[in-house]
């Protein structure tokens, strides 16, 4: 920590099965622990707590339950009230009332508790049901934070710790007790006295460290900025308490797993909702206005969003888009694509779910948060309008190929993390990407630096770039694509199209390969490929150079709506067998239409293919005219094969038209069964979550059933020891309990509990019993009398009012002293006294 009074702030969170835990972390941290600790756990909101109380038995910390805007303390224990989510604002603990049970109070205190803390966070998941806590430890995560997690089998309820496992979130799996001393023993948290730093040396053994990292996961982080690499594993080092490099990379060697956490430590994926609000308040009363005013036709734009992380940025952008269009109300049609991509796989199929904690309702604004998303257990949903503009892909844009054509491009806080080198790369690399007049915005943190001759800002302060034509000799970023997972050195080349390859394709294109022309959606022709005569021609009247007019007999008939077809579908059009006339003669040919949309500069457009066939009138065309008998009979069977194939294949086309419509409503019904799972899963969870309450309940209750059992035991003995005959009554003069010497005066039975008192046959002189009792309940004053016995012999009586915990009365008690020995020795002590008398 940077701040040498600062303290760590441990936050813990658990359910059921929590206490036991709780107790056994508690009871190993010393009571000179330099940290405070922060429970969170899911209460009965209908039920008071008793967890401090219970807390405070094993730890000679202080244990505090939270109030809000409690200033934190170290040596100090937290302990979240019922029905109240917490918060973190500089070290201090807000409460907030729990609207609804879909409030996952873990995962929101765990967010608050990264988002106060960064990299100092610390967040420890204990035993619980469920699976609250995982997205708040990526939050800790993502700020480079210590996640500790409780080994399973130690748990009683182990679906909390398994969830952070499977999520990959764990910096550490061990039993409670072990948890504890993990985190006295961190060498970079000041929580201990000993406190030593890693030594990183910035040589041959980092060189080791990324040739083993790039062996291992095919991904090369030479150009990352050498600082930010050994931050990360400055922390991996501390966790495991090396203090040298080469130590940590004998480690790693023996354990291969370490690299995969590392992994993830390097992939930097701190997002949120609108980061920077005027940022995008600016793109969306500025920018995307301004985009839209240079297409008065309508237009569908493209965008890219290249490290989208979990989507957030990429949803946020689509998000502004739709905000600008309900402003504007244009009279055209505009559409956005976005293409988010990232390196880490399971940041993209997060992304594509869509699904975020409750904690995005700081970072939206209400009325985005009810027009764009949808409430659900947990969290909120991205709506389908908002999820179907987007594209999410895994891709690498160090080596993977660019996208293109595009017209915004968001880059915001990833060339930070790179060496001067790799941003060299991909500035280019992103004007490449960019239409004409294209938008790039860059993080607060990053320029274009001496790249002012390929972007011009539009808004300096706010990192928003325009794309411009370049001046002089553009060297055009030359990609060198991943293959079998090898990354290779990229190297930036000019296009020389006067090259021996470059003439040699011509060559070949013009003298070889078959007749081509490239047409618009109108049909006309706007570039030809090889001789085209036999297949097109000029049309009589006003020159045109549109291949419905030009096409020969034959073709033009086949030809007509083939492009329009073509444009709209993915796989190349066949027209098989069409029979043409030409310079006298006929011929068979086959045309293939191909939509061009992937090509650059060639959007819209279809390439049409003229590919001649041998003409087959008959059975000599096969075999010639003095083919044996036997030859003919066999080329007769190849042509009814052929027939029989043509046939089959329309028959295939025919069944797979079917198929598609019989796929298209088995899609449908399984979005009905999607639904009614979710619905399922919601209900579930629900019940799980009042399970999960229960239990905590319970094992409070159990707690206080072992300390009233072991009172009564105590309370018992104790009246048992003084020999006292005592029966407690309550306000209706009903007996409520009563001791076994009491039965020495009354005929008491166990089944008398809850009878009147007076119905008891009473060894007693004592008619006024009832009435006095009667008075001490309404004066609330004691009354002693002393009452003789029947069969001779004396008691004291005592009535006193019986007081509640709360200093109600409630009934009386009544206690009985056997006072015949100290009267008979009165009346002895009497007697004594007037024989002594007479004597005088």
């Amino acid at each position: 920590m940077s701040d040498a009074t600062a303290f760590p702030i441990v936050g813990i969170g658990c359910s059921a099965g929590g206490l036991e835990a709780l107790e056994a972390f508690l009871s190993h941290v010393p009571v000179d622990c330099q940290a405070a600790f922060v429970i969170v756990q899911h209460l009965d909101a209908k039920h008071k707590s008793h967890l401090p109380t219970l807390l405070q038995r094993i730890t000679q910390m202080q244990v505090n339950e939270i109030t809000d805007q409690i200033q934190l303390q170290p040596r100090n224990v937290y302990v979240i009230p019922p029905a109240k989510i917490l918060s973190i604002q500089q070290r201090k603990l807000v409460l907030m009332p729990k609207q609804t049970a879909e409030i996952l109070t873990i995962d929101y205190f765990f967010c608050a508790l990264a988002e106060d803390q960064k990299s100092d966070s610390i967040a420890i998941v204990l035993s619980g049901m469920g699976s609250d806590g995982v997205v708040g430890l990526q939050a800790i995560k993502k700020q480079g934070g210590l996640c500790l997690v409780q080994e399973p089998s130690s748990a009683q309820s182990p679906n909390m710790p398994h969830s952070a496992i499977e999520a990959g979130l764990a910096d550490y799996i061990a039993p409670p007790a072990e948890l504890a001393e993990l985190i006295m023993s961190q060498p970079v948290l000041p929580i201990t006295a000993n406190q030593t730093e890693p030594e990183l040396r910035v040589g041959h053994e980092l060189d080791r460290f990324m040739a083993l990292l790039y062996q291992h996961t095919g991904h090369d982080f030479k150009h990352y900025k050498t600082a930010m690499v050994l931050r990360r594993l400055e922390r991996r080092m501390a966790l495991h308490q090396f203090t040298q490099l080469d130590d940590y990379y004998a480690y790693i060697e023996s354990t291969p797993e370490e690299l995969d956490f590392i992994f993830g430590e390097l992939l930097i994926g701190v997002t949120q909702f609108f980061r920077d609000p005027n940022v995008w308040e600016y793109i969306t009363l500025k920018l995307i206005p301004m985009l839209l005013e240079a297409h008065p036709a309508g237009i569908d734009l493209r965008a890219w969003v290249p490290a989208c992380s979990t989507g957030e940025e990429a949803y946020t952008l689509a998000i502004c888009f739709k905000d600008a269009l309900e402003t504007l109300q244009p009279r055209v049609k505009f559409n956005l694509r976005i293409y988010a991509t990232d390196l880490d796989d399971e940041a993209i199929t997060k992304a594509r779910a869509g699904f975020y904690p409750k904690s995005i309702e700081k970072n939206i604004a209400p009325a985005r948060l009810q027009r764009y998303f949808l409430a659900k257990e947990g969290g909120y949903q991205i709506k389908s309008e908002i999820r179907e503009m987007l594209t999410f892909a895994q891709h690498n844009i160090i080596t993977d190929p660019a996208f293109t054509k595009m017209d915004i491009i968001t880059c915001r806080n990833l060339l930070i993390y790179f060496d001067g080198k790799l941003q060299a790369k991909l500035l280019p690399l992103l004007h490449f990407s960019l239409n004409q007049g294209g938008i790039l915005l860059l993080g607060n943190s990053e320029g274009v630096g001496g790249y002012s001759n390929l972007f011009a800002a539009i808004e300096k302060n706010m990192r928003v770039y325009r794309r411009l034509v370049p001046t002089g000799e553009l060297l055009l970023p030359n990609f060198d694509f991943k293959l079998n997972n090898k990354v290779k050195e990229t190297v930036e080349h000019t296009v020389d199209l006067q090259s021996i390859e470059y003439l040699t394709d011509q060559l070949i294109q013009q003298n070889y390969a078959p007749a081509a022309v490239l047409v618009n959606n109108f049909g006309d022709i706007v570039y030809i490929s090889g001789r085209i005569g036999k297949y097109l021609e000029p049309a009589a009247g006003k020159a045109s150079m549109n291949i419905y007019s030009m096409a020969r007999p034959g073709l033009r008939e086949a030809l007509v709506g083939m492009v329009d077809r073509a444009l709209k579908q993915a796989i190349p059009i066949i027209l098989h067998d069409l029979n043409l006339s030409a310079f006298g003669q006929k011929y068979r040919i086959s045309v293939t239409l191909q939509a061009t949309n992937d090509v650059n500069a060639m959007e819209g457009k279809v390439l049409v293919v003229f590919q001649d066939l041998p003409e087959l009138n008959g059975i000599d065309d096969y075999v010639g005219k003095d083919g044996s008998d036997k030859e003919k009979q066999l080329a007769q069977k190849l042509l009814h094969n052929r027939t029989a194939l043509q046939l089959m294949h329309s028959e295939m086309q025919t069944s797979l038209n079917q198929f598609k419509t019989t796929n298209m409503t088995l899609q449908a019904t399984n979005d009905e069964l999607q639904a009614i799972n979710e619905e399922l899963t919601i209900s579930k969870e629900e019940s799980q979550s009042l399970n999960e309450e229960m239990q905590i309940v319970n094992a409070e209750l159990q707690t206080t059933v072992d300390e009233l059992s072991w009172t009564r035991n105590d309370m018992i003995n104790l009246l048992d020891s003084t020999e006292l005959a005592t029966v407690f009554l309550d306000g209706d003069l009903k007996i409520r309990r009563f001791t076994k010497h009491a039965t020495e005066l009354y005929k008491l039975i166990p089944r008398d509990v809850g009878r009147l008192f007076s119905d008891i046959v009473s060894e007693l002189d004592y008619t006024l019993l009832e009435e006095d009792v009667i008075d001490v309940l309404k004066n609330k004053k004691f009354k002693e009398v002393q009452v003789p016995l029947f069969s001779g012999g004396c008691y004291r009586v005592r009535i006193m009012p019986y007081k509640t915990i709360n200093n109600v009365i409630d009934g009386v008690v009544i206690t009985f002293v056997n006072i015949s020995e100290i009267i008979n020795l009165e009346n002895e002590v009497q007697a004594l006294k007037a024989s002594l008398g007479h004597a005088e």
